[in-house]
């Protein structure tokens, strides 16, 4: 089989590839409240006469393209739903669900998946080994749907899983990754203070929540700067402090939610811990008590070393050399975490800042858009790793 010609197929498929991102971008639906976009997930596999699972896991879809010759089965996840945002963009393709949109790519992930798998099933007796189409809902939500398609079979019978992410703020052009940690692990912070309310002019009388909770806000930083090894890398931020209605009224409590993000998991255990001694001891020595809760999210994502091999190998096979680019991990977090726990592969990023652009709208931004050629760019990536990861 020529690859190229496989390569050259998904290149020329970027309409429609396009035109499926425009719609889904039009009808965005939020975590583990899609309905219509997993229906036409299915459908369109279903019409290329691909098998279909539904309802995995939840609302996940699940192709399966069996080659006509033996070889490995190599998986390939795209998420599919959207981010309680309004769309501010002034495109024709503009959300039409108010207070929803497609702010992160997950659009143009499931499109690439799409016309990868409408090339890869035109020569499907050609292939060697078998391609699992993993559309996923609700990556946006903690627990996210990742664990419960696994555990619903989404890997049965899968040697490998690559997944791709469209960055927006990454030059089109691009592919990016790195072997071991890319993206952090996540827990939620959330405190309360309780103290005794006073008057503003009157402080000795009571116990002041907002004093207390202001020194743990300060002293959470410690656990960073004192607890943690100077080489790893942990941030603690509080993102949401509340307490008090009046100017002369020192309240009864004081709350604040944040977020920390960590690679290694014992270095998460153990500021986890610290997080709640560092709050229930300063609120005692004010005069207070500390309620904190620490509740994991998702796990960092690790790269395999055999997937960033391939990945790297596929790239350069695609499109030459310099294309593949080592990057330093990044903080934000992603459920494609789990996947790589129970198989073999990799993430990675797909350049999608146009050219000649000198910044783009970040992920999660109410205008937030992406260079659509790299539709083609991420579909085509998933295609040389097939073929690379055969010859393993």
């Amino acid at each position: 089989m020529d690859k190229q010609v496989i390569y050259k197929q998904i290149g020329g498929s970027i309409d429609e590839m396009i035109h499926i991102r425009r719609h889904l971008h039009m009808h965005p639906e939020l975590s583990f409240e899609e309905e219509e976009t997993p229906a036409f997930i299915a459908d369109y596999l279903e019409n290329l006469g691909i098998e279909v699972r539904r309802n995995v896991g939840g609302r996940g879809v699940v192709g399966t393209i069996r080659g006509g010759k033996p070889g490995k089965t190599i998986a390939f996840r795209a998420d599919f739903d959207a981010l309680p945002i309004q769309d501010a963009k002034d495109v024709p393709y503009k959300s039409t669900v108010p207070g929803v949109m497609h702010a992160c790519g997950h659009d143009g992930h499931t499109a690439s998946l799409l016309l990868f798998a409408k090339a890869m099933n035109e020569v499907k007796d050609e292939l060697e080994g078998n391609i699992v189409l993993i559309h996923q809902h609700a990556e946006e939500m903690n627990p996210g749907g990742a664990i419960a398609m696994i555990e619903d079979g989404c890997l049965d019978g899968v040697d490998m899983v690559f997944g791709a992410h469209l960055q927006s703020q990454m030059p089109f052009g691009k592919i990016y990754s790195r072997d071991g940690y890319l993206q952090a692990a996540e827990s939620t912070i959330s405190i309360r203070v309780n103290g005794s309310g006073s008057h503003g002019a009157e402080p000795h009388t009571g116990r002041d929540p907002i004093l207390a909770a202001s020194q743990i806000m300060v002293a959470l930083q410690s656990i960073v700067s004192r607890n943690a090894p100077p080489l790893e890398q942990l941030v603690i931020s509080i993102g949401s402090f509340h307490s008090g209605q009046a100017a002369n009224v020192i309240p009864e409590t004081a709350e604040m939610e944040g977020t920390m993000r960590v690679y290694d998991e014992e270095l998460r255990d153990m500021a986890s811990e610290r997080i709640r001694e560092v709050a229930e001891y300063t609120a005692k020595a004010l005069g207070c008590t500390a309620d904190a809760d620490v509740v994991k999210g998702y796990d960092a994502v690790k790269n395999h070393t055999e997937g960033i091999e391939i990945l790297e190998t596929a790239v350069a096979d695609a499109y030459g050399p310099n294309v593949y680019q080592e990057i330093d991990p990044v903080m934000p977090a992603e459920d494609f975490s789990y996947y790589l726990q129970h198989r073999p592969g990799a993430y990675f990023f797909v350049g999608a800042m146009a050219p000649g652009a000198d910044k783009a709208y970040p992920h999660h931004h109410e205008r937030f858009d992406f260079h659509e050629p790299a539709l083609a760019m991420a579909a085509t990536t998933f295609a040389a790793i097939f073929f690379e990861a055969q010859g393993k």
